[in-house]
């Protein structure tokens, strides 16, 4: 009988201990008026400091990796570049020379190792990240913030 009754005897201390924990720490039941002034500043302190766009490149971008002057693999990349607003039309009429430098930045990296082994580790991807980044920056200056690469796959050949 009492095996029964130790565990119920034990969630009760357990209850007892909380609510007088929450009483001494000075948490206690909160009113409906402060659920509402809760509720309305929630979205303020989500709203972001700065307002980016995301251009979304139309195609992919598909990079050999040669090894013993053999194609061993093809890795494939999908690319967003977060931009101050209104720098998409301008993004896109120079589409072919931002392709034409990512692809460049690409091929070093691939000719480097850079799609070797774990090629998805955060330290080899930020590399490429930053390298990417400086040459959408040297084409539009400040208006690109960032390069993200939304899709990686590497496909053994």
């Amino acid at each position: 009988m009492i095996k029964k009754f130790l565990p119920v005897l034990f969630l009760l201390i357990g209850v007892g201990v909380g609510a007088a924990a929450a009483l001494f720490l000075g948490f206690g039941p909160v009113s409906n008026t402060e659920k509402t002034s809760e509720h309305r500043s929630a979205p303020e302190e989500l709203e972001p400091m700065t307002e980016f766009e995301f251009v979304k490149l139309s195609n992919q971008f598909v990079v050999p990796v040669v090894k013993d002057k053999q194609v061993s693999a093809l890795v494939v990349l999908s690319l967003s570049l977060e931009v101050k607003p209104g720098t998409t039309e301008a993004i896109y009429a120079l589409e072919p020379r931002l392709r034409d430098g990512f692809l460049r930045v690409m091929f070093d990296h691939a000719n480097m190792g850079g799609f070797d082994g774990s090629f998805t580790s955060s330290d080899t991807l930020d590399i490429l990240r930053t390298a990417l980044r400086e040459v959408a920056q040297s084409e539009f200056g400040s208006d690109v913030s960032d390069v993200l690469i939304v899709g990686i796959v590497r496909q053994d050949v």
